[in-house]
């Protein structure tokens, strides 16, 4: 069966991990946000007031 011998993708898979975590990765991570996170406070929301149904 040609799908489990592994010589002729396990290297292009091997070589293209390689690739990202060595090169592509360290160059995306230098980038800059343009929107970094800001330390806002969480709203706090009101409970709601019960719904009067008018058959009860």
């Amino acid at each position: 069966m040609p799908q489990l011998n592994p010589s002729p993708w396990l290297f292009i898979m091997i070589s293209s991990w390689l690739t990202y975590t060595l090169i592509i990765q360290p160059k995306i991570l230098t980038f800059i946000a343009p929107n970094p996170p800001s330390n806002k406070a969480p709203l706090t929301i009101k409970s709601p007031t019960p719904w009067t149904w008018p058959w009860t």
